[in-house]
């Protein structure tokens, strides 16, 4: 599992190459990236916890 902040990274990435304005395309790959960066911040949390 990715950590939250390559996660973060990527998605920042992704607006950056994108312009500002998400394809289709890319906006489906930036749903995948926050669904799985709340995943790994909450899997973060619980092991700070």
């Amino acid at each position: 599992m990715r950590s939250a902040a390559e996660l973060n990274e990527q998605i920042r990435a992704l607006w950056l190459r994108a312009g500002g304005s998400l394809s289709a395309q890319e906006r489906a790959e930036y749903e995948l990236l926050v669904v799985e960066w709340a995943a790994a911040i909450q899997g973060e949390v619980v092991e700070a916890a």
